[in-house]
Order: C-alpha cells, then structure tokens, then sequence
C-alpha cells in the first residue's frame, strides 16, 4: 500500500470504502468482498492471493508467490536489485558462485549493502564451490532465483521473482541456502602475506 503511493485514507477513497474498512484488512480483522479485493490489488499493483492468502485455494496461492520471471538474467530490470536489498529489513541473504555483476552493473549495490549490515538486518553472503544449481538472492519475504543451466553464462539464464505466501516456492530456496550455509566455513582472516 505505501509502495504504492497510498495511505489508508486515500486507500479508502480509491476503492470506494471507508478509512475503518481498510484497517481493518490491515489488522487482519476481515476480509473484503471478492469485488473489493480485486480493486484493491489492481490499485496497489499486487496479487489478490498475496494481500489475502486466506481468501483464495491454496493452488492459486502457489502462482501468487511467483511475482515475476524473466528470461535472462539481463532482463530483470536494473533498479530492482538494489530496490529489494533497500527495503529488507530482517534479512539479506547472497548465494552466488562470485556475484560480480551485482557490483558491476548496480552502482548502489556497495552502499546499500554497507548500510544493511549497520542495522538490525542480517546480512549472510555466500560466495561458495558447491555444484551451482541457481544462484539465491533473498530480502526479507522476496527472493530472485536465477536458475542456471550447463554451459550457458548465468546472465543469459533465467530469474524467478518470488514472494512469500505459504511458502510452496519460497521456502524450497530458503531450505537450500540454508543446507549450504550449514556447510560453509569462515573465509581467513588475513590476506596471504600478513602477519
């Protein structure tokens, strides 16, 4: 809702109910009508499974966690990385083989990721030598999967765009990361050469 440029009055106002309706949805108190969900999302630009999971089957809830995909890597648009990494709060979690491109081509990558690690925000990266099956790059309860195939460079691959909902997408990845973080060690403390 304030992504999307609204606050619970002006909400109300465009979906032609009232301020106390939309806190309501807020606290999770009700639910609109089908009609009303569908405005609202439409307004907000999200899924109607993913602003009430409760109200749709939970085979539609699969397809509201898949926000997005791409077919390369190089079509996502640019802003998106250094959007998602920004607004995490809680978690900031890197599976990538090196990720150079996240510093080559995302010029505020750097930055906003040294102001996550200043805050509350867990930041764990993982540059690692497991067999590579797709690259994660979770914040918080969104994650970009870029799948990878044999032989083909990981920019010219495909990327999921995943939010979660019930976890049917979502937690596959997050199991993964973490099976590799379990196995992961401390890289050294010093450069070669220092004392």
């Amino acid at each position: 809702m304030l992504r999307a440029g609204y606050s619970t009055e002006t909400l109300a106002e465009a979906a032609g109910v009232t301020g106390k309706s939309v806190q309501r949805w807020l606290g999770g108190e009700v639910t609109p009508f089908p009609r009303t969900r569908f405005k609202v999302a439409a307004l907000v630009g999200e899924d109607e499974g993913y602003l009430w999971p409760q109200a749709v089957n939970r085979a539609a809830l699969a397809g509201a966690e898949l926000a997005a995909t791409w077919p390369r890597r190089t079509d996502v648009p640019g802003h998106l990385w250094t959007d998602l990494l920004r607004a995490a709060k809680r978690n900031v979690d890197v599976l990538a083989f090196a990720g150079l491109f996240l510093t080559e081509e995302h010029s505020g990558w750097l930055p906003a990721l040294a102001d996550k690690a200043g805050t509350d925000c867990r930041v764990r990266l993982l540059l690692h030598d497991t067999p590579l099956y797709n690259s994660i790059y979770r914040f918080d309860d969104e994650m970009l999967i870029n799948v990878h195939a044999y032989g083909i460079l990981a920019a010219y691959t495909p990327v999921m765009h995943l939010r979660r909902v019930d976890g049917a997408f979502f937690h596959t990845y997050l199991e993964s990361f973490e099976r590799v973080w379990a196995s992961a060690s401390a890289p050294p403390c010093g450069l070669e050469g220092d004392p």
